[in-house]
């Protein structure tokens, strides 16, 4: 064990880290590319972006260069009657990107914020509309939509936020079907808020994959029944399923968008919530407590916005969904021909950059073996965090075909190890 992960053993408490269960936290020195170096000098892929965030990849150097400049001219001003370049030029250029419709843009700190935004806006907005009752959501069966309190209401109850159920609000969690949605918006009536679902993919809770039929289907269930959709896109946004938004491939303008992860590339924490100019329009008035009443210290960091109109130049010069498409594409396909029938039996999809498979082991996100086979993975060199029984791939977009080759072959491994 090194002298840093003895000194961390000693003084960290790890995010979603069983520390009766693991010992020895990876000790990364520095990172390039789709590679993490240890130190030791071992070197690792990494196949997961850092939790879905490093788009371009690690020490990218347009979006350090953005850094150090905004840096050196505006570090942080207070976002509550000020405003600054940067934010309102990344809002500008998110509108011009995002689906049409979507008129302003609130700033938080990370995707669970973006999504306790976009919660609290949906819910006001129902009470100045009169429309008091309106407080129930609809959420699909595995959800995951961050650790705050609104964003754990949203999510499944099992196996993350089960010790908080009788502190969240109530929310009725469908199957992921149309009719289910309906079903359940018509049930509640006059108490149904809206519809809140990752486009797509859901990410944490197994990369369930959906087609886009699904987000139509909610998007006109809603405006049937006059409540709102919030497409969380913190994972999705930024090309991650082979459009800049996965929204775009239902062809639908969500009442509320989540961004966060990508939205810098991965090289600083910042959040977006994108709404309708209707929705803002609610809450306008001569009256302060009409207001929206949320804000963070560090609301539209200066830097932080630098970095993520870097970002989203990037985005669109290198056209990195295309590029993640093919990086997932590649993987897929040396997963199917050396998984053989057996990929089918595992379910193996893919979704844009994202490639996924099911092991044939209970427990689902508890599964027993979880840990073992992240130890495996680092033995082959690549950085995987399996999501219990299932295994995925989402690394960054400068990904080698030889570092796809090399992810795919592990994920084979690992699956061999059920």
């Amino acid at each position: 064990m090194s002298e840093l992960v003895s000194r961390d053993a000693r003084v960290v408490w790890h995010p979603y880290t069983q520390h009766g269960l693991e010992s020895g936290a990876l000790p990364v020195a520095c990172a390039r590319g789709a590679e993490l170096e240890l130190d030791d000098g071992r070197v690792m892929i990494d196949a997961i972006s850092s939790w879905w965030t490093v788009l371009h990849g690690h020490g990218e150097p347009r979006l350090i260069a953005a850094l150090a400049e905004q840096a050196a001219r505006l570090d942080h001003v207070l976002f509550a009657g000020c405003t600054h370049e940067s934010a309102v030029a990344l809002a500008e250029e998110l509108l011009a990107v995002a689906p049409p419709g979507l008129a302003r843009v609130f700033y938080s700190d990370d995707g669970s914020t973006a999504v306790e935004v976009a919660l609290k806006i949906a819910l006001q907005a129902h009470r100045h509309a009169g429309a008091n009752e309106r407080r129930v959501f609809v959420a699909l069966e595995g959800a995951y939509h961050g650790d705050t309190f609104g964003a754990m209401a949203v999510g499944e109850r099992e196996p993350f936020f089960a010790p908080f159920g009788d502190l969240l609000f109530e929310v009725r969690h469908v199957s992921v079907t149309a009719s289910a949605i309906a079903a359940a918006l018509d049930e509640l009536g006059e108490r149904a808020a809206g519809v809140i679902l990752e486009p797509l993919v859901q990410g944490a809770g197994g990369m369930r994959m959906h087609a886009p039929e699904l987000v139509r289907a909610a998007r006109a269930a809603c405006d049937a029944r006059g409540v709102f959709l919030i497409a969380d896109e913190v994972m999705t946004g930024f090309g991650r399923t082979g459009t800049l938004f996965a929204c775009e491939q239902a062809g639908v303008t969500p009442d509320l968008v989540c961004l966060a992860k990508g939205l810098t590339g991965g090289i600083f924490p910042l959040a977006a919530t994108l709404c309708t100019g209707a929705l803002f329009e609610r809450f306008v008035s001569d009256d302060r407590a009409r207001a929206l009443f949320h804000g963070h210290s560090f609301t539209a960091n200066p830097i932080g916005c630098a970095v993520a109109r870097a970002s989203l130049a990037l985005v669109r010069e290198r056209d990195v969904p295309a590029r993640l498409t093919a990086i997932g594409a590649r993987i897929h396909a040396r997963l199917a021909a050396r998984l053989g029938s057996r990929a089918q039996e595992l379910s193996l999809r893919r979704r844009g950059g994202i490639v996924a498979l099911d092991l044939e082991e209970s427990g689902g996100y508890l599964a027993a073996r979880t840990l073992e086979r992240r130890r495996r993975a680092l033995e082959l060199g690549v950085l995987l965090r399996p999501l219990g029984n299932v295994l995925y791939a989402m690394p960054p977009a400068c990904t080698s075909d030889a570092q796809c080759d090399t992810i795919a072959d592990a994920l084979v491994e690992l699956s061999r190890s059920t």
